[in-house]
């Protein structure tokens, strides 16, 4: 009986602890051109648990690299909110992102580039909304000229395996194609000394 008593009680200690992590992780997914950059880079921030590439924005079922058609490339970030919270994560993508540009990002051109904010709750799009006059504001531009979209969140469809953790896995590939598309050069044009922080926003 004691032992039965023991196995019981580990099993709902087991049970707390899962809820527990689980309560503490939320996914967010954001559209910023090259989802091996947007990956990349968000996926080294503190608290975020990993970034995975793929497609979103669009009503084509199963799209692949060679036909996404009205989706979106795209990451799914997981991360830890007792560690990082939804309003810094944007901050973060933000900060990866060229938001005066709506017909792609950098060398990147078209729909499947274009930045997008997909809430997936009523609480990220409010965050979400108010994130555009914020980066309005700190990059000191009339918020009718920031080209982010803001829209609902519906499915994420797994990119290719080959996408998964490209910068990782093919590093003198991805950082020719990073310099070559400009993305850094373009970055530290609009965000200036603020691009690599994490902190609050400038006002």
């Amino acid at each position: 009986m004691t032992k039965l008593i023991a196995l019981i009680l580990c099993c709902l200690l087991s049970l707390a602890y899962s809820s527990e992590v689980y309560a503490s992780e939320e996914t967010a997914v954001l559209a910023g051109g090259c989802f091996w950059c947007l990956e990349h880079d968000l996926e080294k921030l503190p608290g975020v648990v990993e970034a995975k590439s793929g497609y979103t924005g669009g009503v084509l079922k199963k799209p692949t690299y060679f036909n996404h058609n009205g989706h979106q490339e795209a990451v799914e970030v997981h991360f830890n909110t007792e560690e990082i919270d939804y309003e810094s994560l944007l901050r973060a993508y933000w900060r990866n992102i060229d938001p005066l540009d709506g017909n792609g990002q950098f060398c990147d051109r078209g729909d499947a580039y274009r930045p997008v904010i997909f809430p997936s709750t009523k609480e990220q799009e409010v965050h979400a909304i108010h994130s555009i006059e914020d980066a309005a504001q700190e990059i000191g531009t009339p918020q009718q000229n920031i080209k982010v979209e803001v829209k609902s969140f519906l499915k994420f469809w797994l990119a290719e395996d080959y996408h998964q953790n490209y910068a990782q896995r093919n590093k003198l590939k991805y950082n020719f194609y990073r310099s070559r598309c400009g993305r850094d050069n373009r970055l530290n044009q609009v965000w200036g000394k603020e691009v690599n922080k994490l902190d609050v926003w400038k006002k």
